[in-house]
């Protein structure tokens, strides 16, 4: 049995979709009006501000950064809504016992907040965030952060994300991996990554955390 759930935050926990591409287009329209449509934006999700923008443009990376900030923290509360069977299975896993951790890349102020907003943070016994890491998914220092903070092992635990970077992360950790079928990213592309397991429903993890054999 699975001990240890960890989760993404954005696009796996919540659906920030919406706000993070529109507060890439906001920025990229900025400074590059016209050159970017929203499908474009889609390979952004689950990297780093800095990689992201970075990738654009070297010199306007850290000017980028900020002005994405500013927009996505003023349209944080509208545009940010919870996914179905979210709220229901984490009340679950906690009735059966499991530690539940968030490892997110993004800073903690803004994890915070969209954990309070959706009235989540009560159920994560840590959560790590860019803040608390020298080395972002798909490094496996975030997962270890928080299975050290949770006294968890690597063969009873499972990670659990929307992106390359999580599934990654997980595999780099040693621990199991599960990828949200609800990803923006395409549900072919992380099938390629061969994940664990493939959620089609977050209801979908209570029988894997209640069957799966532990990763030797």
């Amino acid at each position: 049995m699975i001990h240890t759930v960890l989760f993404d935050l954005d696009g796996t926990l919540i659906d920030t979709n919406n706000l993070i591409l529109t507060s890439f287009q906001y920025t990229l329209d900025r400074y590059f009006p016209g050159k970017f449509t929203r499908e474009d934006l889609i390979p952004f999700i689950g990297e780093s501000l800095e990689e992201s923008f970075g990738s654009v443009s070297r010199k306007l990376t850290h000017e980028m950064v900020a002005v994405y900030r500013e927009h996505n923290s003023r349209y944080h509360d509208k545009l940010v809504k919870e996914f179905p069977q979210v709220r229901e299975t984490l009340i679950e896993l906690k009735a059966e016992g499991c530690a539940l951790g968030v490892v997110s890349t993004k800073k903690r102020d803004m994890v915070e907040r969209g954990l309070n907003l959706m009235h989540m943070s009560d159920f994560f016994e840590t959560v790590v965030t860019s803040d608390d890491v020298t080395r972002l998914k798909p490094d496996p220092e975030p997962v270890e952060k928080a299975m050290s903070a949770l006294s968890a092992q690597k063969d009873s635990t499972i990670m659990v994300g929307d992106s390359p970077a999580d599934i990654l992360a997980g595999e780099n950790a040693h621990v199991l991996t599960a990828a949200v079928g609800w990803s923006l990213k395409g549900r072919s592309m992380l099938e390629r990554l061969n994940p664990d397991y493939l959620l089609n429903s977050m209801n979908d993890l209570l029988g894997i955390v209640r069957t799966a054999d532990v990763k030797l």
